[in-house]
């Protein structure tokens, strides 16, 4: 009762080294046994970071036939070395260490453990664009709504066979009219059924179309055609920019010249294509719409595809994205692509699935869920 009293910490040492020593036992003899044992195989998912990128010269012409050695990527100011290299819809093929075009890349290989038996290549992940078309369908559009859909279903039927295509519309909710697929009577008839209907929640529909985009593979692409600001959403378009980044995909905006009428929104599409890779167009009439859409075509069809596995980088925040292109000849050409991306954190798979970088992790459509938001499908 009156001896000294024992520290409490001092009392739990013994136990403690007691039990980590059980634990090391047991983890080392696990260990063993599963050596001893078949077990399916587990890969950690190498995050790759995939860019699409347009050279131009002054005029706006497409510079076509570079190589990889042309392009000096830095993430964060740290160099890396391209993994991957495609023109256009020509084949994605592996990159050497001295900068050339090597063999197709396997589709096993990119997750960073080799399986055999697959015939499949990287190339079949990736080639063509995945393209969802985003129409407004707010009541901004009872004037040339008409004119509108003749211009998008000329757009569907220019794009390449290799391409799968997606439509939705919006007005104060989404509907998902046609989901990705490469069946063009199908989305020529989502086309022409739409009609015209509410108020306009533009940044709340592509925010979803985007979280839709983020879960295919490859070239993943968002065009937009608005017809006005947007009044109902409850998502700031700074968020949606960031995540169009993050997820790696190309926002394009075709906007009638009500848009122009209202500053706030004209500044907004420039700066959210433009962070992303894409490009803002605005039309005076249907004629202009047209041209807008083929310009997209025309993109679509003269972008490299360059892919890179990130190096160590302490960072785990926002990370700044810099292309440039090597050599004096070369400089005084434009490049667009992407500025930048947030990490997705790091996770297991036992397939070989590819993730591209950024890409948050994905949902069944059914459950997607953002707060206010509502969905039409």
């Amino acid at each position: 009762m009156n001896g000294p009293r024992r520290n409490p910490a001092t009392m739990m040492r013994p136990r403690f080294l007691l039990i980590f020593a059980l634990s090391f036992v047991l983890v080392v003899g696990s260990g063993t046994g599963t050596r001893a044992q078949q077990s399916p195989d587990i890969h950690v998912i190498v995050n790759m970071v995939q860019l699409n990128i347009a050279v131009t010269d002054k005029n706006g012409n497409y510079i076509t036939g570079l190589k990889p050695r042309d392009f000096a990527i830095s993430e964060d100011g740290i160099q890396e070395k391209p993994a991957t290299f495609a023109e256009g819809d020509a084949p994605a093929r592996r990159v050497g260490d001295n900068g050339t075009e090597e063999a197709p890349v396997p589709a096993e290989a990119v997750a960073g453990t080799p399986s055999s038996g697959s015939p499949a290549t990287f190339d079949s992940l990736i080639s063509g664009a995945n393209v969802f078309v985003l129409f407004d369908t707010s009541d901004y559009m009872y004037r040339g709504f008409v004119f509108a859909q003749d211009a998008i279903s000329d757009f569907i039927r220019s794009l390449g066979k290799a391409d799968k295509i997606a439509f939705y519309s919006y007005s104060r909710d989404i509907s998902r009219a046609a989901s990705l697929t490469a069946d063009r009577a199908q989305l020529l008839h989502a086309v022409r059924s739409t009609v015209a209907g509410d108020q306009a929640a533009l940044y709340n529909a592509l925010l979803l179309t985007l979280k839709d985009a983020a879960q295919n593979q490859g070239r993943k692409v968002v065009v937009v055609f608005s017809n006005g600001p947007d009044n109902s959403s409850v998502v700031p378009p700074e968020d949606v920019a960031e995540f169009a980044q993050s997820a790696g995909v190309s926002i394009y905006m075709i906007s009638t010249q009500e848009a122009r009428l209202e500053p706030v929104s004209t500044a907004v599409f420039d700066r959210m294509t433009a962070a992303t890779g894409g490009k803002a167009y605005f039309a005076k009439n249907w004629r202009d719409e047209t041209k807008a859409f083929n310009s997209i075509r025309d993109d679509l069809a003269h972008l490299y595809s360059l892919s890179y596995y990130p190096k160590a980088n302490p960072n785990n925040g926002w990370r700044s994205i810099s292309v440039k292109l090597v050599g004096e000849h070369l400089k005084k050409y434009k490049v667009r692509t992407r500025n930048g991306y947030r990490p997705q954190p790091a996770r297991f798979s036992n397939d070989n699935r590819m993730t591209t970088s950024g890409a948050p992790p994905t949902v069944p459509s059914d459950q997607k869920t953002e707060a206010g938001i509502t969905e039409g499908k």
